[in-house]
């Protein structure tokens, strides 16, 4: 049984979904460019499905980006050059831009990502212009690849093979959500 968070919702297509990455690339690209000393932080949500946002996931994206934004201004908020908000029928996103360290930013994205309850949801892009804009990989830090949400092998390699399926997926993210609430 999949909860309420994913009971609601604009279904997305597919095209819906690469419609919106194209737009993103477009607002990274902008943002480079707009602010070429600056290290550029992208946050969404990875959610199986075609539900991507409704209240609770705005609810659980909020959580997380709040806690990303704690990791990264803890003592720097004048760091904090300009901040914005998507808030699409494909998901919630939170673009940054830092006058921070690239590196250091990635490193602490990173850790976000591994460190947080639902963090593995999470998708934090760290760019520039000095990276062409293009996402920092893990792999330039030395860091292996993102893990999968259930079984903590390589996402990518869940992913191509679609070793679980959108309902164990769901349901696994459902149950995260809720025992995280349930803990605050």
């Amino acid at each position: 049984m999949v909860s309420r968070l994913f009971a609601t919702g604009q279904p997305q297509t597919i095209q819906d979904v690469l419609a919106n990455k194209d737009r993103r690339a477009a607002r990274q690209g902008e943002l480079c460019s707009r602010f070429p000393e600056q290290t550029i932080v992208n946050l969404k949500l990875n959610i199986p499905g075609p539900i991507k946002n409704n209240p609770e996931l705005q609810e659980m994206f909020n959580l997380g980006s709040q806690e990303l934004l704690n990791r990264l201004l803890e003592g720097r908020a004048d760091t904090l050059i300009w901040q914005n908000t998507w808030d699409e029928p494909t998901g919630d996103e939170l673009f940054l831009v830092l006058d921070q360290d690239l590196m250091k930013v990635k490193q602490l994205t990173t850790k976000f990502e591994e460190e947080f309850e639902l963090g593995r949801l999470f998708d934090a892009d760290v760019l520039s212009q000095q990276t062409q804009d293009k996402p920092v990989s893990r792999s330039v830090l030395g860091l292996p690849s993102r893990k999968c949400f259930i079984c903590s092998r390589p996402a990518k390699e869940c992913a191509r093979s679609r070793r679980h399926s959108v309902e164990d997926l769901q349901q696994a993210i459902s149950l995260a959500w809720a025992q995280l609430k349930a803990d605050n």
